[in-house]
């Protein structure tokens, strides 16, 4: 029965609609379960979903079997190891998410007649940016905006923004998804950083080449190959080297601390290195060859693309371009 009436658009719409007209009452109950199937197509996951919505993975099961017993057909496919929806399921998220978003920027418009920016935002950024330059400037944008709040996810994984919820992501890249929009906040660079401890016992290379005869920290990317890329900064010519070493990681701060224990010479980006750099306990390799493809050039605010932008958001994107504008200047 499921499969003829799934062939059967508009007898389907007309069931959806007869079934919730029915309702009465419930009604209203029915719009916040209709705005859980929108998510659950958006997310893909009752898990996702649940915690996008702030419910138990329970209560969100239990909101699309009691819309789809309003609707009397079946809105979602389930297996052991997916979900997704039926051809009714989609026309009933499809034809509801345009209203869903036309609510949420009326009442984003709503919120930011009342002067003071407020809400929550959630955002991601790779882990060394955060815990090196993002958190401790956190508390002159909360001295400033107390009705905001940051739930901060750090992570070096690249994600989808609107599959997982987040409101902004802080990249290093060359540029944003088409889907999305981006503010650019500063220039980046990745840099070749020793210990001056490792430098002496293994000696200091002078050009890429030498780096064959040195332990290469190098940050693990899967299908990545096991090089670097340098240009000479006197031309666009590039120049790509072999590399190996003992150690490698996902994250620039272990290859950092690897580099501070004599481990090798590590490839890191700027905003890693820059504090160790300035004290001294680490010191620049090839400072006149530039890593090239190692990571972004810049660093990007980066958020899904919509016709309204919270103000939360808003103020959030421009304290960071004022707090980051210098970069990393290293010398």
């Amino acid at each position: 029965m499921a499969s003829r009436l799934d062939c059967n658009p508009g007898k389907v719409e007309g069931m959806i609609r007869m079934g919730i007209e029915s309702i009465g009452e419930r009604t209203f109950e029915l719009w916040a379960h209709i705005h859980s199937l929108v998510l659950l197509s958006e997310h893909g996951s009752f898990t996702a979903t649940a915690l996008r919505l702030g419910i138990s993975k329970s209560a969100m099961s239990q909101r699309i079997a009691d819309l789809e017993r309003a609707a009397g057909v079946p809105l979602v496919h389930r297996t052991t190891r997916s979900v997704s929806l039926t051809d009714a399921g989609r026309q009933l998220a499809e034809g509801a998410r345009a209203n869903y978003e036309d609510i949420q920027r009326g009442f984003v418009h709503v919120k930011d007649l009342a002067g003071v920016p407020r809400g929550v935002v959630r955002m991601t950024a790779p882990v060394a940016l955060g815990r090196q330059q993002l958190v401790p400037k956190l508390p002159g944008f909360f001295k400033r905006y107390p009705g905001i709040r940051v739930e901060l996810d750090l992570s070096d994984r690249f994600i989808s923004l609107a599959r997982e919820g987040f409101d902004l992501a802080i990249r290093h890249a060359d540029a944003a998804p088409d889907t999305h929009v981006a503010w650019s906040l500063c220039r980046t660079q990745a840099v070749l950083v020793a210990s001056r401890a490792y430098l002496r016992r293994k000696g200091t290379p002078e050009t890429p080449a030498d780096l064959a005869n040195h332990d290469c920290l190098q940050y693990v990317r899967p299908g990545d190959a096991a090089s670097w890329t340098f240009s000479s900064g006197l031309s666009e010519a590039r120049h790509s080297v072999p590399v190996r070493g003992s150690f490698s990681a996902n994250n620039s701060e272990a290859l950092q601390e690897a580099a501070l224990g004599g481990m090798g010479i590590a490839l890191v980006p700027d905003f890693t290195a820059q504090a160790d750099l300035a004290s001294g306990k680490l010191v620049r390799v090839l400072p006149t060859w530039l890593p090239a493809g190692a990571f972004g050039e810049q660093l990007l605010a980066i958020r899904p693309y919509s016709s309204t932008i919270p103000r939360a958001v808003r103020v959030l994107v421009d304290y960071w371009r004022e707090a980051l504008k210098k970069g990393f200047l290293l010398g």
